[in-house]
């Protein structure tokens, strides 16, 4: 009889291990589904996130970019580098590490050191070092478009220029080029701050 009694609770604690554990695992269904659900939410949000960042990205890009084109070098982003033809992980490294950049020569000394010449000049039609209209040397204010050499030259001697945003400079240049290149010209100006 007492052989009879064990056997009898041993099927009963065997029955209700197995209701325990089928209704757990049903809840664990019901459980991975409800986590799948929120991973699917938890990833449609970062995707949604992800594609606002780039969006903004692009949006800092385009608004770091002169009326050129061109991409201040102090303050572009290595994803903007990027588009630069011939620009890799080890270029975008060497354009940040020379900041700041004071002078086109200096942005010509530090990169021609891992390109040729030829190179350096094809980065310059990506790239502009921003100009200080009281400190910047001759060849870092003839990137401006359309200004010579001898033109150059001039606006050094009327030094010194007020400060930002720097309209005696830009009344000074206006004789010496177009409108267009005038405007380009504001975008390569050295902002303070």
């Amino acid at each position: 009889m007492k052989n009879l009694f064990t056997k009898y609770i041993s099927v009963v604690f065997l029955v209700f291990s197995v209701m325990a554990v089928a209704a757990c695992s049903g809840n664990t269904n019901k459980e991975n589904a409800s986590d799948t659900s929120k991973m699917d939410e938890t990833e449609a949000t970062t995707n949604t996130q992800s594609a606002n960042t780039q969006q903004i990205t692009a949006q800092s890009e385009t608004a770091n970019k002169t009326v050129d084109g061109k991409l201040n070098i102090n303050t572009a982003s290595g994803e903007a580098f990027r588009t630069i033809p011939n620009v890799g992980d080890k270029m975008v490294h060497e354009f940040e590490e020379y900041r700041p950049y004071v002078s086109i020569q200096q942005f010509r000394k530090e990169i021609g050191k891992y390109v040729d010449e030829d190179q350096v000049a094809e980065y310059e039609n990506y790239i502009y070092v921003p100009i200080d209209p009281n400190n910047s040397d001759i060849e870092t204010i003839m990137q401006i478009p359309g200004l010579d050499e001898d033109e150059a030259n001039e606006l050094i001697s009327m030094r010194p220029f007020d400060n930002n945003p720097n309209p005696s400079f830009i009344g000074a240049m206006q004789p010496m080029v177009s409108g267009e290149e005038l405007e380009i010209a504001k975008g390569y100006l050295k902002t303070e701050g």
